[in-house]
């Protein structure tokens, strides 16, 4: 008898230990230029398919509308948005030129190298500049990071993908980019992976809101599955966790849909689609930005942003506990005051101040702890008279959770 006891128990250890040693991968996908009206509009079975199995989110991008991070509704500046979880007052990245991205803010292939040296990254993407200048590959700014696993660089190629006026070299591109990302992500598995597909954007620019611009839309739903498929492939035959977000990095305008780049409604809503379950339902009603889906992988894989880089970054994560959201913050006769939307009511929380921006230039900043206070107040005043400045950064922290602000006074 108790042989038969024991050998249960056992065999039930051993899968406890299996469950909890599953590996975690992340992927994620920025499609180009489609408003959230447009895909909540066009169908895109495969896509409803992933949002079935965990969520899908209105979202925005563009920062703070007529605020200090308001940010360029352009497609690099979405990107970087989302690969450092800032908006462009921070990673300096304003328009597709990338002319001098500031790298003191980090990507989440950098923070994700820091943690773990020896786990695989991955870029495959339709523009060869998200690697080589967003990511930052091999630049001696980023400690010379290096991307495992890449194929991009193909709209270089004019042989193999000749340019014909209607762009549909881009498709054949974007499709061999999901071919690529499919067979590597199955036979390989890398760690993390950003997909980057471009022709719904140009669709959009040269058409419009179009029957070519909503075929576009389907066409990348199809990709979607693809990689959606093979993600759920390694999960059923190999011990991974996987999580998928997929994203679009600006709206279009209101009149026609054939630009963006402004902050009209339209250009600013955008969508995130994920197969995560444990979405916290507070952002149901408060709408998340491209910003916070950078400090939601990091959750997933399980790793923590360094202190200093964390009180620096505008998203976070759509995952786990959430204290407090919102916070803002003015200034008037010497006093800061700031008001903030309690969540957790029983939790304490901590106000840092600095006066200097030096970790924008790679130094550091010195905050002082200038206030203990409840997060059920939902407000806090912070006499400042005594330390006169044109500028200070507030950060309200709750147990290694950051949210800051920037006053400028002009």
């Amino acid at each position: 008898m108790k042989k038969i006891l024991i050998v249960p128990v056992l065999l039930l250890a051993g899968f406890l230990v299996a469950a909890q040693t599953r590996q975690k991968k992340a992927l994620f996908v920025i499609v180009d230029g489609i408003p959230r009206d447009v895909i909540k509009k066009v169908s895109t079975p495969f896509i409803d398919s992933i949002a079935a199995a965990g969520a899908f989110l209105d979202a925005y991008v563009g920062g703070e509308k007529n605020g200090y991070s308001q940010t360029p509704t352009i497609s690099a500046v979405g990107y970087n948005s989302l690969l450092t979880g800032t908006w462009f007052n921070k990673h300096n990245v304003w328009d597709n030129d990338i002319a001098a991205p500031n790298y003191s803010y980090w990507t989440i292939f950098r923070y994700f190298k820091n943690a773990f040296p020896d786990k695989r990254t991955a870029i495959f993407s339709t523009w060869l500049d998200n690697r080589t200048k967003l990511a930052g590959d091999g630049l001696p700014q980023t400690g010379e990071l290096k991307t495992d696993y890449h194929f991009d660089g193909l709209e270089h190629d004019t042989i193999a993908y000749p340019h014909d006026k209607g762009s549909l070299y881009i498709h054949k591109i974007d499709e061999a980019i999901v071919n690529h990302a499919d067979s590597v992500i199955r036979k390989d598995a890398p760690d993390l992976t950003w997909v980057y597909l471009e022709f719904t954007d140009d669709m959009g620019h040269r058409y419009g809101d179009s029957k070519q611009f909503y075929d576009a839309i389907e066409m990348m739903d199809k990709q979607m599955g693809r990689l959606w498929n093979a993600i759920q492939y390694r999960q059923k035959n190999f011990n991974e966790d996987w999580v998928i977000y997929i994203t679009t990095d600006h709206g279009r305008t209101a009149d026609n849909g054939k630009g963006h780049g402004g902050q009209s409604d339209r250009e600013r809503n955008t969508w995130i689609v994920t197969n995560e379950k444990k979405i916290n339902p507070l952002f149901k009603t408060n709408t998340p930005g491209i910003v916070n889906i950078m400090p939601s992988i990091a959750a997933h894989i399980g790793f923590s942003l360094p202190r200093e880089n964390a009180m620096e970054t505008d998203g976070v994560s759509l995952t786990g506990k959430i204290p407090a959201l919102d916070l803002k913050a003015t200034y008037a006769a010497g006093k800061i005051n700031l008001a903030w939307k309690p969540i957790d009511k029983k939790a304490k929380g901590k106000i840092w101040l600095a006066t200097t921006n030096n970790f924008k230039t790679g130094g550091k900043d010195e905050y002082q702890l200038v206030k203990e206070i409840k997060i059920a107040n939902g407000k806090a005043q912070v006499d400042v008279s005594k330390t006169p400045s044109s500028f200070y950064k507030v950060v309200l922290e709750v147990n290694g959770y950051f949210l800051n602000r920037w006053i400028i006074i002009k």
